[in-house]
Protein backbone atom coordinates (compact mmCIF):
# COMPACT_ATOMS: atom_id res chain seq x y z
CA UNK A 1 0.00 0.00 0.00
CA UNK A 2 2.85 2.40 0.86
CA UNK A 3 4.50 1.75 -2.52
CA UNK A 4 1.16 2.32 -4.33
CA UNK A 5 0.63 5.69 -2.60
CA UNK A 6 4.21 6.70 -3.33
CA UNK A 7 3.67 5.92 -7.02
CA UNK A 8 0.46 7.94 -7.15
CA UNK A 9 2.22 10.83 -5.43
CA UNK A 10 5.01 10.70 -7.99
CA UNK A 11 2.54 11.19 -10.85
CA UNK A 12 0.79 14.09 -9.13
CA UNK A 13 3.79 15.99 -7.77
CA UNK A 14 6.18 15.54 -10.63
CA UNK A 15 3.62 16.24 -13.36
CA UNK A 16 3.93 12.94 -15.21
CA UNK A 17 0.56 12.29 -16.91
CA UNK A 18 -0.87 8.88 -17.68
CA UNK A 19 -2.82 10.26 -20.66
CA UNK A 20 -2.40 13.41 -22.65
CA UNK A 21 -4.82 14.89 -25.19
CA UNK A 22 -4.46 17.79 -27.58
CA UNK A 23 -6.88 20.43 -26.30
CA UNK A 24 -8.48 22.50 -29.07
CA UNK A 25 -8.48 25.55 -26.79
CA UNK A 26 -4.69 25.47 -26.77
CA UNK A 27 -4.86 26.35 -30.47
CA UNK A 28 -7.18 29.31 -30.09
CA UNK A 29 -10.64 27.72 -30.10
CA UNK A 30 -12.96 29.72 -27.86
CA UNK A 31 -15.96 27.43 -27.54
CA UNK A 32 -18.28 30.38 -26.87
CA UNK A 33 -20.77 29.64 -29.66
CA UNK A 34 -20.03 33.00 -31.32
CA UNK A 35 -16.40 32.95 -32.44
CA UNK A 36 -15.63 31.02 -35.62
CA UNK A 37 -13.40 28.21 -34.33
CA UNK A 38 -12.91 26.51 -37.71
CA UNK A 39 -9.29 27.50 -38.23
CA UNK A 40 -8.27 26.77 -34.66
CA UNK A 41 -9.80 23.29 -34.74
CA UNK A 42 -8.20 22.50 -38.10
CA UNK A 43 -4.83 23.51 -36.68
CA UNK A 44 -5.41 21.33 -33.62
CA UNK A 45 -6.23 18.34 -35.84
CA UNK A 46 -2.99 18.65 -37.79
CA UNK A 47 -1.04 19.17 -34.55
CA UNK A 48 -2.49 16.24 -32.56
CA UNK A 49 0.56 14.04 -32.95
CA UNK A 50 -0.38 12.17 -29.77
CA UNK A 51 -3.47 10.90 -31.63
CA UNK A 52 -6.09 12.23 -29.20
CA UNK A 53 -8.02 15.47 -29.77
CA UNK A 54 -10.25 16.76 -26.97
CA UNK A 55 -13.04 19.33 -26.90
CA UNK A 56 -13.65 20.65 -23.37
CA UNK A 57 -17.12 21.84 -22.42
CA UNK A 58 -18.32 24.58 -24.75
CA UNK A 59 -20.05 25.38 -28.05
CA UNK A 60 -17.58 25.36 -30.95
CA UNK A 61 -18.92 27.18 -33.97
CA UNK A 62 -17.51 26.13 -37.34
CA UNK A 63 -18.35 27.46 -40.80
CA UNK A 64 -16.81 24.77 -42.99
CA UNK A 65 -16.01 21.08 -42.76
CA UNK A 66 -13.21 19.90 -40.46
CA UNK A 67 -11.31 17.49 -42.69
CA UNK A 68 -9.46 14.67 -40.98
CA UNK A 69 -7.12 13.34 -43.65
CA UNK A 70 -6.03 10.15 -41.95
CA UNK A 71 -3.09 9.67 -44.30
CA UNK A 72 -1.55 12.76 -42.75
CA UNK A 73 -3.37 13.20 -39.42
CA UNK A 74 -3.98 9.64 -38.29
CA UNK A 75 -4.33 7.63 -36.30
CA UNK A 76 -6.68 9.97 -34.46
CA UNK A 77 -9.44 9.89 -31.90
CA UNK A 78 -11.76 12.84 -31.26
CA UNK A 79 -13.70 13.21 -28.03
CA UNK A 80 -15.68 15.69 -26.01
CA UNK A 81 -15.29 15.99 -22.25
CA UNK A 82 -18.10 13.93 -20.79
CA UNK A 83 -20.39 14.71 -23.72
CA UNK A 84 -20.45 18.39 -22.74
CA UNK A 85 -18.96 19.82 -25.96
CA UNK A 86 -21.07 20.85 -28.92
CA UNK A 87 -19.90 21.38 -32.49
CA UNK A 88 -22.21 23.96 -34.09
CA UNK A 89 -22.05 23.49 -37.86
CA UNK A 90 -22.91 26.84 -39.43
CA UNK A 91 -21.81 25.95 -42.96
CA UNK A 92 -22.81 23.47 -45.65
CA UNK A 93 -21.69 19.85 -45.62
CA UNK A 94 -20.46 17.60 -42.82
CA UNK A 95 -19.04 18.97 -39.60
CA UNK A 96 -16.35 16.26 -39.78
CA UNK A 97 -15.07 14.48 -42.89
CA UNK A 98 -12.86 11.44 -42.30
CA UNK A 99 -10.97 10.23 -45.38
CA UNK A 100 -8.54 7.40 -45.89
CA UNK A 101 -7.08 5.53 -48.82
CA UNK A 102 -8.41 2.02 -48.21
CA UNK A 103 -9.31 0.33 -51.50
CA UNK A 104 -9.12 -3.25 -50.28
CA UNK A 105 -11.48 -5.59 -48.47
CA UNK A 106 -11.52 -6.73 -44.84
CA UNK A 107 -8.87 -9.33 -45.70
CA UNK A 108 -5.62 -8.34 -43.94
CA UNK A 109 -3.67 -9.05 -47.11
CA UNK A 110 -5.42 -6.10 -48.81
CA UNK A 111 -4.63 -3.59 -46.05
CA UNK A 112 -1.70 -1.39 -47.03
CA UNK A 113 0.91 -0.37 -44.50
CA UNK A 114 -0.22 3.26 -44.47
CA UNK A 115 -3.82 2.18 -43.83
CA UNK A 116 -2.77 -0.21 -41.08
CA UNK A 117 -0.45 2.31 -39.43
CA UNK A 118 -2.20 5.65 -39.84
CA UNK A 119 -5.78 5.24 -41.02
CA UNK A 120 -7.24 2.38 -39.01
CA UNK A 121 -9.97 2.84 -36.40
CA UNK A 122 -10.57 6.59 -36.22
CA UNK A 123 -12.72 7.13 -33.14
CA UNK A 124 -15.23 9.90 -32.47
CA UNK A 125 -16.96 9.83 -29.11
CA UNK A 126 -18.76 11.76 -26.37
CA UNK A 127 -19.51 14.73 -28.61
CA UNK A 128 -22.57 16.60 -29.86
CA UNK A 129 -22.92 17.90 -33.42
CA UNK A 130 -25.74 20.35 -34.06
CA UNK A 131 -26.60 21.90 -37.40
CA UNK A 132 -27.21 25.61 -37.80
CA UNK A 133 -27.21 25.68 -41.61
CA UNK A 134 -30.05 24.12 -43.61
CA UNK A 135 -27.53 21.93 -45.48
CA UNK A 136 -25.35 21.07 -42.50
CA UNK A 137 -24.56 17.38 -42.04
CA UNK A 138 -23.04 15.48 -39.14
CA UNK A 139 -20.19 13.16 -40.16
CA UNK A 140 -19.03 11.81 -43.52
CA UNK A 141 -16.73 8.78 -43.76
CA UNK A 142 -14.91 7.85 -46.97
CA UNK A 143 -12.39 5.06 -47.73
CA UNK A 144 -11.81 4.30 -44.07
CA UNK A 145 -11.00 1.03 -42.29
CA UNK A 146 -12.59 0.30 -38.88
CA UNK A 147 -14.21 3.66 -38.03
CA UNK A 148 -15.95 3.76 -34.64
CA UNK A 149 -18.68 6.19 -33.57
CA UNK A 150 -19.59 5.89 -29.91
CA UNK A 151 -21.74 8.05 -27.61
CA UNK A 152 -22.23 10.75 -30.23
CA UNK A 153 -25.30 13.01 -30.43
CA UNK A 154 -26.11 14.40 -33.89
CA UNK A 155 -29.20 16.59 -34.26
CA UNK A 156 -30.86 19.30 -36.30
CA UNK A 157 -28.83 18.44 -39.40
CA UNK A 158 -29.64 17.34 -42.93
CA UNK A 159 -28.03 13.87 -42.83
CA UNK A 160 -26.59 12.45 -39.63
CA UNK A 161 -23.86 9.99 -40.65
CA UNK A 162 -23.01 9.70 -44.36
CA UNK A 163 -20.92 6.84 -45.78
CA UNK A 164 -19.53 7.23 -49.30
CA UNK A 165 -17.10 5.43 -51.63
CA UNK A 166 -15.68 2.36 -49.81
CA UNK A 167 -15.36 1.50 -46.13
CA UNK A 168 -14.83 -1.60 -44.01
CA UNK A 169 -15.56 -2.88 -40.47
CA UNK A 170 -17.77 -0.07 -39.15
CA UNK A 171 -19.19 0.22 -35.62
CA UNK A 172 -21.84 2.73 -34.55
CA UNK A 173 -22.94 2.26 -30.95
CA UNK A 174 -24.61 4.14 -28.10
CA UNK A 175 -25.39 7.13 -30.33
CA UNK A 176 -28.32 9.51 -30.68
CA UNK A 177 -29.14 10.58 -34.23
CA UNK A 178 -32.11 12.83 -33.84
CA UNK A 179 -34.23 15.37 -35.68
CA UNK A 180 -32.65 15.32 -39.14
CA UNK A 181 -34.18 16.98 -42.17
CA UNK A 182 -32.82 14.16 -44.30
CA UNK A 183 -31.56 10.71 -43.34
CA UNK A 184 -30.20 9.47 -40.02
CA UNK A 185 -27.58 6.97 -41.26
CA UNK A 186 -27.07 7.13 -45.03
CA UNK A 187 -25.18 4.48 -47.00
CA UNK A 188 -24.92 6.29 -50.31
CA UNK A 189 -23.68 4.26 -53.30
CA UNK A 190 -21.04 2.83 -51.01
CA UNK A 191 -19.19 -0.48 -50.79
CA UNK A 192 -19.17 -1.78 -47.20
CA UNK A 193 -18.60 -5.18 -45.66
CA UNK A 194 -18.94 -5.71 -41.90
CA UNK A 195 -21.08 -2.99 -40.32
CA UNK A 196 -22.71 -2.96 -36.87
CA UNK A 197 -25.30 -0.40 -35.75
CA UNK A 198 -26.29 -1.07 -32.15
CA UNK A 199 -27.71 0.36 -28.93
CA UNK A 200 -28.62 3.67 -30.53
CA UNK A 201 -31.57 6.01 -30.94
CA UNK A 202 -32.26 6.93 -34.56
CA UNK A 203 -35.39 9.01 -34.65
CA UNK A 204 -37.31 11.91 -36.19
CA UNK A 205 -35.31 11.90 -39.43
CA UNK A 206 -37.67 13.16 -42.12
CA UNK A 207 -36.41 11.12 -45.09
CA UNK A 208 -35.59 7.90 -43.28
CA UNK A 209 -33.77 6.36 -40.35
CA UNK A 210 -31.25 4.00 -41.96
CA UNK A 211 -31.21 4.31 -45.77
CA UNK A 212 -29.06 2.09 -47.99
CA UNK A 213 -29.30 3.18 -51.62
CA UNK A 214 -27.45 1.80 -54.64
CA UNK A 215 -24.80 0.19 -52.45
CA UNK A 216 -22.81 -3.04 -52.23
CA UNK A 217 -23.22 -4.26 -48.63
CA UNK A 218 -22.41 -7.56 -46.88
CA UNK A 219 -22.54 -8.51 -43.19
CA UNK A 220 -24.85 -5.84 -41.77
CA UNK A 221 -26.14 -6.04 -38.19
CA UNK A 222 -28.80 -3.61 -36.92
CA UNK A 223 -29.43 -4.66 -33.33
CA UNK A 224 -30.84 -3.28 -30.10
CA UNK A 225 -31.83 0.16 -31.39
CA UNK A 226 -34.83 2.43 -31.04
CA UNK A 227 -35.63 3.47 -34.63
CA UNK A 228 -38.77 5.55 -34.78
CA UNK A 229 -40.70 8.40 -36.39
CA UNK A 230 -38.37 8.55 -39.37
CA UNK A 231 -40.86 10.03 -41.77
CA UNK A 232 -42.73 13.18 -42.63
CA UNK A 233 -46.49 13.35 -42.65
CA UNK A 234 -46.23 15.48 -45.79
CA UNK A 235 -43.51 13.39 -47.44
CA UNK A 236 -43.74 10.07 -49.22
CA UNK A 237 -42.09 6.63 -49.32
CA UNK A 238 -40.17 7.18 -46.09
CA UNK A 239 -38.95 4.15 -44.13
CA UNK A 240 -37.34 3.59 -40.77
CA UNK A 241 -35.07 1.07 -42.49
CA UNK A 242 -34.76 1.21 -46.29
CA UNK A 243 -32.67 -1.02 -48.53
CA UNK A 244 -33.04 0.18 -52.11
CA UNK A 245 -31.35 -1.71 -54.94
CA UNK A 246 -34.03 -0.86 -57.48
CA UNK A 247 -31.48 0.85 -59.73
CA UNK A 248 -28.16 -0.69 -58.71
CA UNK A 249 -26.29 -2.44 -55.93
CA UNK A 250 -26.76 -5.58 -53.84
CA UNK A 251 -27.29 -5.99 -50.10
CA UNK A 252 -27.01 -9.44 -48.52
CA UNK A 253 -26.14 -11.22 -45.27
CA UNK A 254 -27.78 -9.12 -42.60
CA UNK A 255 -29.66 -9.11 -39.32
CA UNK A 256 -32.30 -6.73 -38.00
CA UNK A 257 -32.90 -7.88 -34.43
CA UNK A 258 -34.08 -6.63 -31.06
CA UNK A 259 -35.14 -3.18 -32.25
CA UNK A 260 -38.20 -1.06 -31.64
CA UNK A 261 -39.22 0.21 -35.08
CA UNK A 262 -42.24 2.48 -35.21
CA UNK A 263 -43.47 5.67 -36.83
CA UNK A 264 -46.52 7.70 -37.68
CA UNK A 265 -48.41 6.89 -40.88
CA UNK A 266 -47.02 8.73 -43.88
CA UNK A 267 -47.89 8.49 -47.59
CA UNK A 268 -46.61 5.14 -48.93
CA UNK A 269 -44.53 4.77 -45.77
CA UNK A 270 -43.07 1.56 -44.34
CA UNK A 271 -41.24 0.60 -41.18
CA UNK A 272 -38.96 -1.75 -43.13
CA UNK A 273 -38.78 -1.67 -46.91
CA UNK A 274 -36.54 -3.80 -49.14
CA UNK A 275 -36.77 -2.71 -52.80
CA UNK A 276 -34.82 -5.00 -55.09
CA UNK A 277 -34.13 -4.93 -58.80
CA UNK A 278 -37.25 -5.82 -60.78
CA UNK A 279 -35.29 -7.67 -63.47
CA UNK A 280 -33.21 -9.65 -60.95
CA UNK A 281 -34.67 -10.31 -57.48
CA UNK A 282 -31.41 -11.89 -56.28
CA UNK A 283 -29.85 -8.56 -55.26
CA UNK A 284 -31.36 -8.37 -51.74
CA UNK A 285 -31.39 -11.42 -49.48
CA UNK A 286 -30.02 -13.66 -46.76
CA UNK A 287 -31.56 -11.44 -44.08
CA UNK A 288 -33.03 -12.27 -40.68
CA UNK A 289 -35.64 -9.93 -39.19
CA UNK A 290 -36.07 -11.29 -35.68
CA UNK A 291 -37.35 -10.25 -32.27
CA UNK A 292 -38.38 -6.69 -33.12
CA UNK A 293 -41.42 -4.62 -32.26
CA UNK A 294 -42.70 -3.08 -35.51
CA UNK A 295 -45.67 -0.73 -35.69
CA UNK A 296 -47.62 2.29 -36.80
CA UNK A 297 -47.00 2.81 -40.52
CA UNK A 298 -48.94 2.24 -43.71
CA UNK A 299 -47.03 -1.03 -44.18
CA UNK A 300 -44.93 -2.60 -41.45
CA UNK A 301 -42.68 -4.75 -43.66
CA UNK A 302 -42.62 -4.47 -47.45
CA UNK A 303 -40.41 -6.74 -49.54
CA UNK A 304 -40.17 -6.27 -53.31
CA UNK A 305 -37.97 -8.38 -55.61
CA UNK A 306 -36.10 -10.14 -52.78
CA UNK A 307 -35.10 -13.67 -51.83
CA UNK A 308 -33.92 -15.56 -48.78
CA UNK A 309 -35.47 -13.52 -45.94
CA UNK A 310 -36.56 -14.92 -42.56
CA UNK A 311 -39.07 -12.92 -40.48
CA UNK A 312 -39.55 -14.57 -37.09
CA UNK A 313 -40.58 -13.80 -33.53
CA UNK A 314 -41.65 -10.18 -34.04
CA UNK A 315 -44.63 -8.28 -32.67
CA UNK A 316 -46.70 -6.04 -34.93
CA UNK A 317 -49.52 -3.59 -34.43
CA UNK A 318 -51.18 -0.86 -36.49
CA UNK A 319 -50.29 -1.56 -40.08
CA UNK A 320 -52.72 0.93 -41.55
CA UNK A 321 -52.80 -0.69 -44.99
CA UNK A 322 -51.05 -4.01 -44.33
CA UNK A 323 -48.73 -5.57 -41.82
CA UNK A 324 -46.83 -7.53 -44.46
CA UNK A 325 -46.50 -7.19 -48.25
CA UNK A 326 -44.35 -9.55 -50.34
CA UNK A 327 -44.19 -8.86 -54.08
CA UNK A 328 -42.07 -10.89 -56.51
CA UNK A 329 -40.15 -12.63 -53.74
CA UNK A 330 -38.65 -16.09 -53.37
CA UNK A 331 -37.76 -18.33 -50.43
CA UNK A 332 -39.28 -16.26 -47.62
CA UNK A 333 -40.12 -17.48 -44.10
CA UNK A 334 -42.76 -15.70 -42.00
CA UNK A 335 -43.21 -17.63 -38.79
CA UNK A 336 -43.85 -17.23 -35.07
CA UNK A 337 -45.01 -13.61 -35.23
CA UNK A 338 -47.84 -11.84 -33.41
CA UNK A 339 -49.98 -9.34 -35.31
CA UNK A 340 -52.03 -7.94 -32.46
CA UNK A 341 -55.04 -5.67 -32.11
CA UNK A 342 -54.80 -4.42 -28.53
CA UNK A 343 -57.69 -1.98 -28.14
CA UNK A 344 -55.53 0.33 -26.02
CA UNK A 345 -53.73 1.20 -29.27
CA UNK A 346 -56.93 2.10 -31.13
CA UNK A 347 -58.47 5.04 -29.25
CA UNK A 348 -61.32 7.15 -30.57
CA UNK A 349 -62.22 4.79 -33.36
CA UNK A 350 -58.73 4.64 -34.91
CA UNK A 351 -58.70 2.22 -37.85
CA UNK A 352 -55.89 0.07 -39.23
CA UNK A 353 -56.61 -2.75 -41.68
CA UNK A 354 -53.47 -4.82 -41.19
CA UNK A 355 -53.17 -8.27 -42.71
CA UNK A 356 -50.76 -10.08 -45.02
CA UNK A 357 -50.41 -9.86 -48.81
CA UNK A 358 -48.37 -12.41 -50.78
CA UNK A 359 -48.19 -11.53 -54.46
CA UNK A 360 -46.39 -13.13 -57.39
CA UNK A 361 -43.98 -14.99 -55.11
CA UNK A 362 -42.59 -18.51 -54.79
CA UNK A 363 -41.32 -20.72 -51.98
CA UNK A 364 -43.12 -19.13 -49.02
CA UNK A 365 -43.40 -20.61 -45.53
CA UNK A 366 -46.10 -18.76 -43.56
CA UNK A 367 -46.69 -20.60 -40.31
CA UNK A 368 -47.54 -20.35 -36.63
CA UNK A 369 -48.54 -16.69 -36.66
CA UNK A 370 -51.32 -15.02 -34.69
CA UNK A 371 -53.27 -12.41 -36.67
CA UNK A 372 -55.95 -10.62 -34.69
CA UNK A 373 -58.46 -7.93 -35.58
CA UNK A 374 -57.56 -7.35 -39.22
CA UNK A 375 -59.81 -5.45 -41.56
CA UNK A 376 -62.16 -2.56 -40.88
CA UNK A 377 -65.72 -1.70 -41.79
CA UNK A 378 -64.29 0.58 -44.50
CA UNK A 379 -62.04 -2.09 -46.04
CA UNK A 380 -62.57 -2.88 -49.71
CA UNK A 381 -65.05 -5.66 -50.43
CA UNK A 382 -62.24 -7.94 -51.69
CA UNK A 383 -60.11 -7.41 -48.56
CA UNK A 384 -58.75 -10.55 -46.88
CA UNK A 385 -56.71 -10.95 -43.72
CA UNK A 386 -54.34 -13.13 -45.74
CA UNK A 387 -54.33 -12.62 -49.53
CA UNK A 388 -52.31 -15.02 -51.67
CA UNK A 389 -52.34 -14.10 -55.36
CA UNK A 390 -50.34 -15.44 -58.31
CA UNK A 391 -48.02 -17.39 -56.02
CA UNK A 392 -46.45 -20.83 -56.18
CA UNK A 393 -45.23 -23.31 -53.56
CA UNK A 394 -46.75 -21.81 -50.43
CA UNK A 395 -47.20 -23.46 -47.05
CA UNK A 396 -49.83 -21.74 -44.89
CA UNK A 397 -49.91 -23.65 -41.64
CA UNK A 398 -50.84 -23.20 -37.99
CA UNK A 399 -52.26 -19.71 -38.40
CA UNK A 400 -54.67 -18.28 -35.83
CA UNK A 401 -56.79 -15.61 -37.50
CA UNK A 402 -59.28 -14.02 -35.14
CA UNK A 403 -61.75 -11.16 -35.10
CA UNK A 404 -61.33 -10.38 -38.77
CA UNK A 405 -63.95 -8.08 -40.23
CA UNK A 406 -64.03 -9.36 -43.81
CA UNK A 407 -62.53 -12.40 -45.53
CA UNK A 408 -60.13 -14.54 -43.58
CA UNK A 409 -57.98 -16.13 -46.29
CA UNK A 410 -58.24 -15.63 -50.05
CA UNK A 411 -56.12 -17.85 -52.30
CA UNK A 412 -56.30 -16.67 -55.90
CA UNK A 413 -54.65 -18.19 -58.95
CA UNK A 414 -51.86 -19.77 -56.89
CA UNK A 415 -50.36 -23.22 -57.46
CA UNK A 416 -49.08 -25.77 -54.94
CA UNK A 417 -50.53 -24.08 -51.88
CA UNK A 418 -50.97 -26.19 -48.73
CA UNK A 419 -53.27 -24.61 -46.15
CA UNK A 420 -53.43 -26.81 -43.05
CA UNK A 421 -53.99 -26.68 -39.29
CA UNK A 422 -55.30 -23.11 -39.22
CA UNK A 423 -57.97 -21.67 -36.94
CA UNK A 424 -60.12 -18.91 -38.39
CA UNK A 425 -62.61 -17.18 -36.11
CA UNK A 426 -64.49 -14.30 -37.67
CA UNK A 427 -66.21 -11.53 -35.77
CA UNK A 428 -69.91 -11.92 -35.21
CA UNK A 429 -70.45 -8.38 -36.49
CA UNK A 430 -68.45 -8.94 -39.69
CA UNK A 431 -69.81 -7.75 -43.02
CA UNK A 432 -72.58 -10.02 -44.36
CA UNK A 433 -70.62 -10.78 -47.53
CA UNK A 434 -67.56 -11.95 -45.56
CA UNK A 435 -66.17 -15.39 -46.27
CA UNK A 436 -63.75 -17.27 -44.03
CA UNK A 437 -61.81 -19.02 -46.82
CA UNK A 438 -62.14 -18.17 -50.51
CA UNK A 439 -60.47 -20.01 -53.39
CA UNK A 440 -60.52 -18.62 -56.94
CA UNK A 441 -58.69 -19.02 -60.24
CA UNK A 442 -56.24 -21.77 -61.14
CA UNK A 443 -54.97 -23.38 -57.92
CA UNK A 444 -53.51 -26.62 -59.28
CA UNK A 445 -51.96 -29.04 -56.79
CA UNK A 446 -53.33 -27.12 -53.79
CA UNK A 447 -55.01 -28.45 -50.68
CA UNK A 448 -57.10 -27.00 -47.84
CA UNK A 449 -57.20 -29.57 -45.06
CA UNK A 450 -57.52 -30.02 -41.29
CA UNK A 451 -58.53 -26.44 -40.50
CA UNK A 452 -61.03 -25.23 -37.91
CA UNK A 453 -63.31 -22.46 -39.12
CA UNK A 454 -65.84 -20.55 -37.04
CA UNK A 455 -68.41 -19.11 -39.44
CA UNK A 456 -71.84 -19.69 -40.85
CA UNK A 457 -71.39 -22.78 -42.98
CA UNK A 458 -72.38 -21.09 -46.23
CA UNK A 459 -69.68 -18.50 -45.54
CA UNK A 460 -67.00 -20.87 -44.27
CA UNK A 461 -65.32 -22.06 -47.48
CA UNK A 462 -66.23 -20.83 -50.95
CA UNK A 463 -64.31 -22.70 -53.64
CA UNK A 464 -64.60 -21.76 -57.30
CA UNK A 465 -60.96 -22.56 -58.07
CA UNK A 466 -59.59 -25.24 -60.36
CA UNK A 467 -57.29 -27.98 -59.10
CA UNK A 468 -57.71 -27.57 -55.34
CA UNK A 469 -58.66 -30.28 -52.84
CA UNK A 470 -60.80 -29.23 -49.86
CA UNK A 471 -61.33 -31.90 -47.21
CA UNK A 472 -61.43 -32.82 -43.52
CA UNK A 473 -61.99 -29.30 -42.23
CA UNK A 474 -64.01 -28.61 -39.09
CA UNK A 475 -66.74 -26.03 -39.64
CA UNK A 476 -68.32 -24.57 -36.52
CA UNK A 477 -71.34 -22.31 -36.74
CA UNK A 478 -71.57 -19.38 -34.31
Amino acid sequence: MHRLLTGIGFFFFFGVELCYATNVKDFGARGDGITDDTQAISLAVSSAKDGYLEFPKGVYKITRTIWINLIEDGPLGITGTGGSARILMSGEGPAFLFTGSHQGTADPSTVTQVTGDRERMPLISSLEIKGEHVNADGIEIRNVLMPVLKSVLIRDVRNGVHFTSRNRNIIISDCHIYDARGIGIFLDKVNIHQMIISNSHISYCRLGGINIIGSEIRNLQITGNDIEYNCSENGSHAADILIDCSQSGSVREGTISGNTIQAVPSPSGANIRFAGLATNPDKIGLFSITGNHISNQQVNIQLEHCRGVSITGNTFIRGYERHIVFDDCKNIVLTGNVFDHNEDYFPNGLKASGGITLNNSKGLMVSDNVLDGSGTEESESDYASVKIKDCEEVILRGMIIGNNTRRGIHIDNSRSVRMTDCIIGQRRDRKPESIAVMLTGNCDASIVKDNTIYANKKEAIVNTANGVVVKENTLLDY
